[in-house]
């Protein structure tokens, strides 16, 4: 069987014919949050369940535990600096592990109130930090502590580290998820899996036009509805193009929504991350297990992209 499944002309341009889907390592109980660190080349995931952040060794294919009892940790990214930014959903904030080696805390609280548990996280080139703040670590003790919502609602969040300021984007969400910008800045992505929660919902992923010199962000519109499952995580590469999450495959969607073709896995798809000296590799979390794929595109923001 092949590992492709093509719909449009396009999706044949960013694909290897002869590059094959590797399953790197397995054993998660649910494998999510992965973030490509250049300087170390290495790869970091999140096993929520297990409360733990595996690493993956670009150099030698190694895998071992990077942090143990790691507050439940979700999503992941690198800020301006280079540093690793987390999704607690057991601390319930959003953490940062600087340069000496401490996970320091960025965003716990919003007007007093403790966050929900953030999932994903993504920084702006101003340096800004946007999360999601869904409810997932603390409906259950399975990935968090089972707690009480103290915000009201699920909402997204921009946070300024300059002047140590943060702000609801975005109230119109059931279950914000994953988030991305496009390659200019000018539109967040967002899914909603709130599906989860409301069964007759479909999982959807909107496009937010981003306003008042990135500050705040307009109307959104509808730009997919997965057919298959969750919409879950998901990357924008350096030609607008959505790389995204959903229960058989990763989804390859045009900027303007159009489903171009499809990546098939055996196991659930969760999230994924550019990775490589190249950012050509797209590394795979799906359920239990790490998978990688080169492909003949890279994500936005690649100092090698042309102009």
């Amino acid at each position: 069987m092949s590992d492709y499944d093509v719909l449009d002309a396009r999706f044949g341009a960013l694909i290897i014919g002869h590059a094959k889907l590797e399953k790197l390592w397995s054993g998660s109980r649910w494998a999510e949050g992965p973030v490509y660190v250049p300087a170390g080349r290495y790869l970091l995931w999140s096993d929520i369940p297990n409360d733990r952040v595996l690493r993956f060794n670009e150099m030698d294919g190694h895998v071992g535990v990077f942090e143990s009892a790691c507050g439940y940790q979700n999503g992941h990214t690198l800020d301006r600096q280079g540093r690793v930014v987390a999704c607690e959903h057991g601390g319930r904030r959003i953490a940062r592990l600087d340069h000496d080696g401490v996970w320091r805390a960025v965003v716990e609280r919003f007007e007093g109130a403790r966050l929900n548990s953030p999932n994903d996280v993504i920084v702006k080139s101003d340096g800004t930090i946007w999360f999601s703040d869904p409810t997932y670590g603390i409906d259950s003790h399975y990935e968090g502590h089972m707690a009480r919502a103290e915000i009201g609602g699920s909402y997204v969040y921009r946070h300024d580290p300059a002047r140590g300021t943060t702000q609801i984007v975005a109230r119109d969400l059931v279950q914000p998820n994953g988030l991305a910008f496009s390659p200019d800045e000018s539109t967040l992505y967002i899914s909603d899996t709130g599906a989860t929660h409301r069964p007759s919902m479909r999982s959807a992923l909107y496009a937010y036009p981003v306003h008042d010199g990135g500050h705040t962000l307009a109307e959104r519109r509808l730009l997919s509805e997965s057919p298959c499952g969750l919409y879950d995580g998901f990357r924008v590469d350096w030609h607008g193009n959505i790389w995204t999450s959903s229960a058989d495959s990763v989804r390859a969607l045009a900027p303007d929504g159009t489903l171009l073709g499809r990546i098939l896995l055996p196991e659930t798809v969760s999230n994924m991350a550019f990775g490589g000296p190249k950012r050509n590799r797209l590394y795979i979390t799906a359920h239990t297990s790490l998978y990688a794929l080169f492909l003949n595109t890279h994500e936005c923001g690649f100092p090698g992209e042309a102009a």
